[in-house]
Formats: structure tokens, C-alpha cells, sequence
């Protein structure tokens, strides 16, 4: 072994030595960056409310392209931090390599549900149970009887947020017409605001007067032109009410927050194992607060309300795009 090589061993013993005394979390952001006022921002709150609370600190990265996964998290895990907390369902390949690479550290995967490795803890979410939520909302809103949703990247999760919606939709509107486009193909799509607003002005054309988001910060272009346009729109992830008061009927919260939270506060103890969490365990749900209040009417809460007790109850399904790779009311 060379002088170089047995001097950047030793550092890398050293780090791990005293990363493991301090047990630092980790917390990888996927693309579109920690302030995407969506999945990500959400992540950023649930970090940031641990260090509150606990005057802890956690490490954090940025991806910037898909070749940063692998080293990101070999870097955290050379460094000692555990666990290390990633975003989206892009981390799973390199999740996948890493994990078995490190099985002394923990991994927490936001967004997988498949792997096999043994130290890692994989959260998935019912979205189509929110989303159905705040499609009845749209159902009943609508003036025109016709509602949009403008995905993200074309993939199955973005597909399930969309089939729920739309079957909330049907639900209370059976004559509603739903108009569904994908943003892109590739993960630029999470950060495109001017094709989401692209997008949303193509679907008021079209008669649109209720636009749902689910497309990160590509939203902030649909939530935007929607409230220029004159418009109501669904926010996503985070609670987007706030954005435009008044204007944004509601947003389906997926509470990425409480899971970053949780793990940071379980450290290395973090249960590792398959945990999906929909309206029961409160992982998912939809916004009420003094900025779309005036647009929310007691028979809209009501009915909302009745739905998600009959669905956490077993009264009421809703299909998941998962299960046939279809949905029943909408043709993506």
C-alpha cells in the first residue's frame, strides 16, 4: 500500500470513528433543490424542526445530476452519518449498491418500497387516497365541470397521485371531464415552472377551472398562472395555500416532513423494514387554514370528511394505479 493510500485510509477511519461518536443524520435532496416549495421543501421543514427542537445538526446535499446518488451517499456513510435520509424514487439503483456496501449504517428511502436491503427503511405513501380527497374538492368546485392535473415526470407514482384525483373527482361529478398531461420524461420535469405553466394555460383553454399540481417545483408555475388566469388550483407535498390566498382551493399534504422527521429523531435506532402510510396513519391528507377557508364550504368539508372515514374505516376504496397499471375513470 502506497503512503498516499494508507494516509487516506487512516482519514477515512478517523471520520468514521468520529462520525459514529456524533451519529450525525444525513438528509439528500432530489433534484429541483430543498426550496421547491413542494417534496423537497417538505423534507427541509422535517430536518429543520428536529435541529430545532434538539439543537442537533444533520449534513445535507443538493443533487445537482444523477451521477451524484452513488457518491453521496458513499460520502455520508464514509463520513460516519447515520442514518442517511434520501429523496424520491430515483435513490433506488443506487440505494441498492450502496446499502449492502454499509450494512452497519442506516438508510432511510422516501418514496421506495422495493428493495431488499436489510438496513434500510422505505417509506411509501397512499397519495391516491389524498388525492382523492382533494378531487372531490375539485368535483364540487367546479363551475365549468371540467378539471386539470399536470403531473410531473411520466411515471407510475405521478400516475397514482392522478387516477386518485380523479376518481374523487367522479365521485361527487360524475359528468366532470378531466383533462391529465405529464410534464416530461425525464427528472427536469420536477423543475420546470414555465412548461407547467405552459401546461395549465392549454387546460383553461380547454374549459379547465380547477387545476391539480403534482409536479414539485414545476407546480409553482401551474399554482401561479392558475391565479393570473383567474383559475383555483390543488397544491401538493408541502401546503401551498399560502402562495396564492384565496386562490389555491387546497393542497394534498404528504407528509414527508413527519417522516424526515421521525428517522432523525430515531437515529440509529430507526426501524428499518417497508412502512406505506395513507389517511390512517395520517401520512397523507389534504389543507384547511385562513387561506382557502372562504373557499371550502361546510358541504365540501362534510362530504371530505365522510370519505376519509369511510376509506381509513375499509368502507370505501379507492383503486390504486399500481394494481393494474390502468385507472379506471382516466386515461393518462
Amino acid at each position: 500500500m502506497t503512503f498516499m493510500k494508507t494516509i487516506l485510509g487512516t482519514a477515512a477511519a478517523l471520520a468514521l470513528s468520529a462520525g459514529a461518536a456524533l451519529a450525525e443524520p444525513a438528509l439528500i435532496f432530489d433534484l429541483g433543490g430543498k426550496f421547491d416549495k413542494s417534496f423537497n421543501e417538505a423534507a427541509h421543514n422535517g430536518a429543520q424542526r428536529w435541529a430545532t427542537e434538539t439543537g442537533g445538526t444533520y449534513r445535507e446535499i443538493e443533487l445537482q445530476s444523477e451521477a451524484q446518488r452513488e457518491q453521496a451517499l458513499r460520502r455520508f456513510a464514509e463520513a460516519g452519518a447515520n442514518p442517511i435520509i434520501t429523496m424520491g424514487f430515483a435513490m433506488a439503483d443506487a440505494l441498492s449498491v450502496v446499502a449492502p456496501e454499509y450494512p452497519d449504517t442506516k438508510f432511510v428511502a422516501v418514496d421506495v418500497t422495493w428493495l431488499d436491503a436489510l438496513n434500510i427503511r422505505q417509506i411509501g405513501f397512499a397519495e391516491h387516497e389524498g388525492s382523492y380527497l382533494v378531487g372531490m374538492l375539485a368535483g364540487m368546485a367546479t363551475k365549468s365541470g371540467t378539471v386539470g392535473f399536470v403531473g410531473g415526470m411520466d411515471i407510475p407514482l405521478i400516475r397514482h397521485f392522478g387516477c386518485g384525483y380523479a376518481q374523487g373527482v367522479k365521485a361527487v361529478n360524475a359528468d366532470a371531464t378531466i383533462i391529465a398531461n405529464m410534464t416530461g420524461t425525464t427528472p427536469s420535469a420536477w423543475n420546470d415552472p414555465v412548461r407547467g405553466s405552459e401546461l395549465t394555460k392549454s387546460q383553461i383553454s380547454q374549459g379547465a377551472d380547477v387545476v391539480y399540481a403534482a409536479a414539485g417545483g414545476t407546480g409553482v408555475g401551474v399554482l401561479q398562472t392558475a391565479a393570473d388566469e383567474g383559475i383555483l388550483s390543488i397544491g401538493v407535498d408541502s401546503n401551498q395555500n399560502y402562495l396564492h390566498p384565496g386562490k389555491v382551493l387546497t393542497s394534498m399534504l404528504k407528509r414527508v416532513d413527519v417522516a424526515v422527521y421521525d428517522a432523525m429523531k430515531a437515529g440509529t435506532d430507526v426501524e428499518t423494514g417497508v412502512f406505506v402510510l395513507g389517511l390512517a396513519e395520517e401520512g397523507v391528507g389534504y389543507s384547511l387554514d385562513e387561506f382557502n377557508a372562504a373557499l371550502i364550504t361546510d358541504e365540501m368539508k362534510a362530504a371530505v370528511e365522510d370519505a376519509r372515514a369511510k376509506i381509513i374505516a375499509g368502507e370505501l376504496e379507492v383503486v390504486s394505479y399500481y394494481a393494474n397499471d390502468s385507472c379506471p375513470v382516466l386515461d393518462f
